[in-house]
């Protein structure tokens, strides 16, 4: 599989695709000073405790207050309460937790009013972004992430990848970050550590540390419901998660973003760096790689499949369901059902790309068409749990109910990624009505009148619509005879058919558009 990253930056911000064999399966937009990014660490400031959901809300700066639940305290949330106190009171200078007593871990079964009170000042890390009418939710199980492992505070447990299924492999990581951790540090141990070195290991570890440090050096004197460190921008966090050997290209539009990223390609895996490529062309980048029209196909409400079925997406609040229909497919010669599997099949490859793409989370419900065969319905959820392993989401799918719905439940970090695919109508601007044909010859002649007695221009050419022309020639008398009568010059006319009925235009004697 051949996988490549085109990146697009505008004034607007940078939007980045993911291909896979020249198709498309993720978009990200990154937009300029984007806050509440998952993984930045804001001070926060309880604003309310809330015992029935064993919660609180808490001010982080935006207009609605986020989400602090109980469970994501993370249990050495007394031992950040702590260290928060120390420092705003500059009583301990120091960066590490060398010397740092840990407090101890909390009940997991308690209430949150044990724990944090009202006003209380304490660090917090986005766990979601703002999506809808939420706020933001958070943790205060801090951690920072890297390329090969995640460092997390005021712990000394050493957790590896469930990906890297070798025991001998994770017994080597594992002594090699055991030699390395600083104390009261634990370190997550992902999986693209696998095979690395000591040397690559070290460094990443050393630079998530850093990350550490320079948070705690900002804590002192950082405002409550700012924030106090951020991550990485979207771009350098998406090619530090998931840069592999597998990608080919990396392509750019932008000298200064192509310049930082090769320089963090170069930083993190320097035998990379090569593939950064800076994109010159002066056709748009994404029509250039067929990425435009792959999106417009792709994001609306019906999704057509190679074989004539097609999917139909519908999203609420509460969740997304998608419909299965075989369309204009006629049904193959041995049966029903298995006509039914082929196109369940071919729409779960769809499906799959499509939550990935539109990175659909919550709840989402499909139905596939029914088919009677147990055997087949099973067939249909391994095929389908096969596709999901290249979602880097985590998820849970459900088998085939008896009605042939399967329900899958999909982390949400982030809101969904929604693009019209539809356009404003030119005629009507997206109202529905257009102008009263009987006043569109007024409006031409007043700017005839304008162009030909106010700007003394000669020898025009109005362009419009076939039928308006036939209207303007029509008769003895016509209209194009009366013009000339009453302004003294003729008045070329000229049909362009890709006009829409209301529409036109003038052009001087030298073929330019007259601005009006």
């Amino acid at each position: 599989m051949v996988k490549e990253l085109i990146i697009d930056s505008s004034p607007l911000g940078v939007t980045i695709a993911l291909v896979e064999d020249k198709h498309l399966v993720e978009l990200h937009k990154e937009q300029i000073n984007n806050n509440y990014a998952v993984g930045d660490i804001y001070l926060g400031r309880i604003k309310k405790i809330m015992p029935g959901l064993n919660a609180a809300f808490v001010d982080v700066g935006y207009e609605k207050d986020a989400f602090l639940h109980y469970f994501d305290l993370g249990p050495q949330v007394q031992s950040l309460i702590k260290l928060t106190k120390i420092k705003r009171n500059g009583s301990v200078n120091g960066t590490l937790l060398d010397n740092f007593k840990l407090e101890g871990d909390i009940n997991k079964a308690g209430k949150i009013s044990e724990v944090v009170s009202k006003n209380l000042v304490l660090p917090v890390q986005i766990a979601k972004e703002p999506i809808s009418t939420k706020g933001p939710r958070l943790s205060s199980d801090l951690s920072i992430a890297g390329r090969y492992i995640v460092l997390v505070p005021f712990s000394n447990v050493i957790s590896i990848s469930k990906k890297i299924k070798s025991n001998t492999e994770r017994n080597r990581l594992k002594k090699i970050i055991e030699s390395i951790k600083p104390k009261n540090f634990g370190v997550i141990i992902r999986t693209v550590s696998e095979g690395k070195g000591v040397a690559e290991l070290q460094k990443d570890l050393l630079d998530s540390v850093a990350k550490w440090e320079n948070f705690i050096k900002k804590l002192p004197e950082a405002e409550p419901s700012k924030r106090v460190w951020g991550e990485m921008d979207r771009t350098s966090t998406l090619i530090r998660d998931i840069l592999s050997t597998d990608f080919t290209n990396v392509y750019v539009n932008d000298t200064n973003l192509f310049e930082d990223i090769r320089s963090y390609v170069h930083e993190i895996s320097p035998e990379m760096e090569k593939i950064v490529k800076l994109y010159k062309h002066k056709e748009p980048i994404f029509e250039h790689f067929g990425i435009e029209k792959q999106i417009k196909n792709s994001f609306g409400k019906t999704v057509n499949l190679a074989g004539g079925a097609y999917l139909v997406v519908e999203h609420t609040e509460a969740l997304h369901v998608i419909d299965v229909n075989s369309g204009n497919r006629t049904a193959s010669k041995e049966n029903q059902e298995e006509n039914a599997l082929q196109v369940n099949k071919e729409a779960a490859k769809e499906i799959a790309r499509q939550l990935r793409l539109r990175d659909m989370g919550g709840i989402v419900v499909i139905d596939f068409i029914d088919m009677h065969k147990p055997v087949n319905r099973k067939m249909l959820f391994d095929h389908l749990k096969d596709l999901m392993l290249l979602d880097r989401a985590k998820h849970t799918i459900l088998p085939p109910s008896k009605f042939g719905l399967v329900q899958i439940t999909r982390q949400r970090v982030r809101p969904e990624m929604n693009i019209v695919t539809s356009e404003k109508c030119p005629t009507c601007d997206g109202t529905g009505e257009i102008k009263a044909s009987i006043v569109l010859m007024d409006d031409i002649e007043n700017n005839l009148t304008y162009i030909l007695q106010e700007q003394n221009e000669k020898n025009i050419t109005l362009c419009v619509h076939p039928y308006i022309e036939a209207f303007i020639k029509k008769g003895f008398i016509s209209l194009q005879w009366k013009w000339f009568f009453k302004f003294g010059q003729r008045i070329k006319i000229r049909s362009v058919s890709s006009y829409n009925l209301t529409e036109f235009h003038f052009l001087s004697a030298k073929d330019e558009e007259i601005k009006l």
